[in-house]
This record gives C-alpha cells, sequence and structure tokens, in this order.
C-alpha cells in the first residue's frame, strides 16, 4: 500500500539540510525498493526549500514511519512537522513528470 510522508522544515534549517542532503541521498538510495517517489518542495520562485515529499510503498503506517525515522534530515532536526497518509492509486502517469 501506498503511503505518502510530507514533511515541513523547520525555520532556519537551510544550514543542516545542506550538510546532511547526501546522507539524505545515499539513504533514499538505499530504500529504493520502497521509494516510489522522493523530492523537496520548494518556495514558488523555486528558490528554497521548504521541505519533503515521499511516497513510499510498505505493509503499514509503522513501515512509513520507520522509513522516515531512518531518514537523515529526520535525525538532524530538519523537520518541524511529519505527516504519514495513506493513499490509494488511483491514476499512475509517470510520463507526465518527464522534464519536470
Amino acid at each position: 500500500m501506498l503511503w505518502i510522508i510530507s514533511c515541513v522544515d523547520k525555520a532556519n534549517t537551510a544550514a543542516i539540510r545542506e550538510k546532511h542532503l547526501q546522507p539524505h541521498r545515499d539513504y533514499l538510495q538505499s530504500q529504493k525498493k520502497i521509494l516510489v517517489l522522493a523530492g523537496a518542495t520548494q518556495s514558488d520562485d523555486g528558490a528554497s526549500a521548504i521541505g519533503s515529499l515521499f511516497v513510499v510503498n510498505v505493509d503499514s503506517r509503522a513501515q512509513a514511519k520507520a522509513f522516515s525515522d531512518g531518514d537523515p534530515f529526520t535525525q538532524n532536526g530538519v523537520f518541524a512537522s511529519v505527516t504519514i497518509t495513506r493513499m490509494r492509486k488511483g491514476q499512475w502517469n509517470p510520463e507526465a513528470a518527464e522534464g519536470a
């Protein structure tokens, strides 16, 4: 089943995010078998990250939380909030994201 993990950054954590960016990317690479989609959410002008969004395919909320808890961004205090929501796949059109 799919779970959306929506994270909002704390204020003034850009330096912490940058410091832990490579470990975060390495962690995501290690989770490819469950990671459907991931990316930073951005300000409207695209100038700064304001959070992160993940879609994972796991069996339970506990597993989605374990994924989030294992993220170096979570472990190092980047996020002010993390919301985990179950999702039903209604449409799937990855081609629409090409070039995004």
